[in-house]
């Protein structure tokens, strides 16, 4: 893996951290970290591309000469995986001692104008994990086919059912953590790396007993870019459920080892 710094400064570093993974995303990356850049907040971003051919994080790196300090890359050799760039990422957050870290995609689905609502529920209310839902006020998602609205909604049903985690939209990929619970987490048992991987960062920060708070969002199907989800990915996520129940059946996996703690 290299790492590369982008003009990183010796400065206070700022609480809130956003991952955004990337894979050929060069229609929407620039745009995406500009209006990031222009709401109100001090917000980092840390990009993690899997060596994408379009030079995603040409890009990238090029901006950076107008955000010193503020945006860093992640170069990685070639698809990984989505939950191997989050948990790279979160590593990444804690070594360099953030408060806030946040998830989300890079195609504009997620609202950058949501990212204050999911600090503010993390910094001035009660929630642990603050998750951009769909589904916790209605239905609530703009240019997706029916076919895929109901697949979407009738999986999170599925997952709480199966689960027992009273969360509407247990698939979601838009989310604020605190860190402490990042460093609570045994992140080397998150064994998921595709679709699957959001359920399980969730279940797992509900069984560590964290309060978990659904932020209400518009997700919106991107306008740039080729989609990544595939049947695969649903299937992932029909079978990693059991999987996920399964392992944690006689034991919680997810909690960090005595001597491991700070």
């Amino acid at each position: 893996m290299q790492y590369f710094s982008l003009q990183e400064k010796s400065i206070q570093v700022n609480k809130s951290l956003i991952i955004i993974p990337t894979y050929n995303e060069v229609e929407n990356i620039g745009r995406l970290i500009n209006a990031i850049f222009s709401l109100k907040g001090n917000f980092h971003i840390l990009i993690i591309d899997d060596n994408s051919p379009d030079r995603t994080a040409d890009v990238v790196e090029k901006l950076s000469e107008s955000h010193p300090g503020r945006l860093h890359l992640i170069e990685r050799p070639g698809k990984l995986g989505l939950g191997t760039a989050y948990i790279a990422g979160f590593r990444w957050a804690i070594e360099r001692h953030y408060d806030y870290v946040f998830e989300m995609d890079a195609d504009f689905s997620h609202d950058p104008a949501d990212l204050p609502k999911l600090l503010r529920a993390c910094e001035k209310g009660n929630a642990d994990l603050a998750i951009g839902s769909r589904y916790v006020s209605g239905v609530n998602v703009v240019n997706w086919p029916l076919g895929r609205i109901l697949m979407s909604y009738f999986a999170s049903t599925y997952v709480r059912m199966m689960t027992g985690m009273d969360i509407r939209d247990t698939t979601a990929g838009f989310k604020c953590y605190k860190a402490k619970v990042l460093k609570s987490l045994n992140l080397e048992k998150i064994s998921f790396k595709g679709y699957a991987f959001q359920i399980e960062m969730k279940f797992a920060v509900w069984k560590l007993g964290y309060n978990i708070e659904e932020v209400p969002i518009i997700f919106t199907e991107r306008k740039h870019g080729s989609s990544k989800m595939s049947g695969g990915i649903f299937n992932e996520a029909l079978w990693g459920v059991i999987i996920i129940k399964l392992r944690n059946l006689f034991r919680n996996r997810y909690s960090m080892p005595d001597s491991a703690r700070n």
